[in-house]
């Protein structure tokens, strides 16, 4: 998102940052990049009133979830505003496999769920949405029938001239990481994998070796995996993840579930520290035939090339290697270029684009007068409830 906001101010926008959520000690202030924020209230008028006094001429809404909230006041209170969907990463399918991984088929996807009936009735409904794994764009096409014309492709942004410098070196770093938001699924099942089947294979080779484990929001069940007779170190969160990983040999990633792309693979990438991962992990990310450390979805072998990469100066150096070209796919002079042409078509063709989104016109009709209709009731709830 920071990303986006930046991007925008580039192209000399004029931004707002409304959110509902509360305010948290590790939030940024956005006002340090000169964009003001504004707290907003689901069901209720005042998010109309913001809207007739700031009029926007693009509205780009966090997840579908917000869309769904607020997709409706923008189209009736500023019909001409462009609504853009940034999905961070396609929830139905992160949430199909963690279900398929729970029943212990992980094969065996149920892509027709109620999430995904909400999240793609939003790209439809949306102007143009933005995706961060040409993956998903993939399975959107095949699976749910959505126009390519409807998503774009922005992957993670990275300046790669600047990212390519100053990295440590072999004999600078110690240890293994790990780390990821303990509130993310995905994050914690991996953990556990490390934790139980991988970490120990590990230290039974490298009895010396330490594994830290970063991560924000910690509950006592993450503290509870804390070992340090068996290296296995649990921090919480980590003042400044690009320095821990930097400072560490190897970051280990054996994701089982998850979508989107993988920011702590791209910290990896930008601390020129090779990773070990799992096919998920890649996703989104590069390919197994070059990747910049390796890729292993069995615990076992996984565990055999987190010890050989770790041991081997030659192997690890080699991997570093890798790279510089694995971060030429988030570049950020390319990515931003792509985006902005696409927007320019889209202001400049916006009816016509509209037009030719029967299912996206459909939906906004139907769809968004039942949620209009819903929140305005709720909203006379609440208000007869305050009397």
């Amino acid at each position: 998102m920071l990303q986006l906001i930046r991007f925008f101010q580039r192209q000399h926008y004029t931004i707002e940052y409304a959110s509902t959520a509360a305010p948290s000690e590790f939030a940024m202030d956005l006002s340090h990049i000169n964009v003001p924020t504004r707290s907003v209230e689901v069901n209720s008028t005042s998010f109309d009133d913001f809207l007739k006094d700031w009029q926007p001429d693009m509205v780009l809404f966090d997840r579908f979830m917000t869309e769904e909230q607020f997709g409706w006041r923008v189209r009736s209170i500023c019909p001409r505003a462009v609504h853009i969907l940034d999905t961070e990463d396609l929830h139905c399918l992160r949430k199909a496999r963690e279900a398929a991984r729970k029943k212990g088929t992980p094969d065996e996807l149920d892509l027709y769920t109620d999430e995904a009936r909400r999240e793609v009735a939003s790209i439809f409904r949306c102007d143009l949405s933005l995706m961060i794994s040409e993956a998903e764009i993939d399975v959107l096409i095949s699976d749910y029938s959505v126009s390519e014309k409807l998503l774009h492709y922005i992957p993670f942004l990275v300046d790669v001239d600047k990212a390519t410098v100053g990295w440590n070196a072999f004999v600078q770093r110690s240890g293994f990481v790990s780390i990821g938001n303990f509130l993310h699924g995905p994050n914690w099942d991996a953990t556990l994998f490390l934790k139980q089947e991988i970490w120990p294979l590990i230290r039974k080779r490298l009895p010396n070796a330490e594994l830290n484990v970063y991560g924000a929001y910690p509950s006592q069940k993450v503290f509870d995996l804390h070992d340090e007779a068996n290296g296995f170190l649990v921090h919480g969160r980590a003042d400044d993840a690009l320095k821990v990983i930097s400072e560490s040999k190897i970051l280990l990633a054996p994701l089982r579930y998850g979508a989107g792309q993988k920011g702590k693979l791209l910290d990896a990438f930008k601390t020129g520290t090779p990773s070990v991962t799992t096919t998920i992990g890649i996703e989104g990310m590069g390919t197994a035939n070059s990747w910049p450390g390796y890729v292993e979805d069995d615990p076992k072998r996984l565990a055999d090339q987190a010890v050989a990469l770790y041991t081997d100066e030659t192997d690890w150096m080699a991997s570093q290697s890798r790279i510089p070209e694995a971060l030429n796919k988030f570049d950020q002079a390319h990515h931003e270029q792509s985006l902005l042409l696409r927007l320019e078509i889209l202001f400049e063709n916006l009816e016509e684009e509209r037009e030719s989104n029967f299912i996206g016109s459909m939906l906004n009709y139907h769809t968004m007068r039942s949620t209009e209709f819903m929140s305005r009731w709720i909203e006379e709830k609440n208000r007869n409830q305050s009397r």
